[in-house]
């Protein structure tokens, strides 16, 4: 039963994703990745990872994605439609980078060595370790993520503010 939830788990997590990149409304694509980050919380919890798990639902389904729909809802995207700019297809590009990256990924996955599982040590995966980790070896990471996280939402408000309300 657990890996006919995995593997249906692993199919709900690409189609969503892929609904996410693909659609043309803001808000259709802030669901679909809603469902990405949800299938993927039962993914952590199918491998035990609990921790990972709530810290998924809690920051990216519950922070992040309030934060992503506050911005297409200021910057009132509702229609997906944008300036009609006429540009050079891209599609080209996109299709050998997609290629080349399915290929090295392909390349490590079966190139990697895949031996006898290790245990994990004591403590591996607790709060306490986490925590410890994040705030003593990856502080200055954790803070330059806050930074961009707030220059986002400051750019976001001065895009929204229009030409005859900023201060003189």
């Amino acid at each position: 039963m657990e890996q006919v939830l995995f593997w249906l788990m692993a199919v709900v997590a690409v189609v969503s994703a892929l609904t996410t990149i693909s659609s043309r409304r803001p808000v259709h694509s802030a669901l679909a990745f809603l469902v990405t980050l949800l299938s993927l919380a039962v993914l952590f919890l199918l491998l035990s990872a609990q921790f990972v798990a709530v810290i998924q639902i809690i920051i990216y389904a519950g922070a992040i994605l309030v934060l992503f729909l506050f911005v297409i809802m200021l910057l009132n995207a509702q229609s997906g439609e944008g300036p009609q700019i006429k540009l050079p297809s891209q599609r080209p590009l996109a299709i050998a980078l997609a290629l080349l990256l399915f290929g090295g990924l392909s390349y490590l996955l079966l190139s990697s060595p895949l031996g006898a599982a290790r245990p994990l040590p004591a403590g591996m995966g607790t709060v306490q370790a986490v925590g410890g980790i994040l705030f003593n070896h990856f502080l200055l990471p954790f803070e330059v993520a806050s930074v961009l996280l707030l220059v986002g939402v400051i750019g976001a408000v001065v895009l929204t503010v229009k030409e005859d309300e900023q201060p003189k």
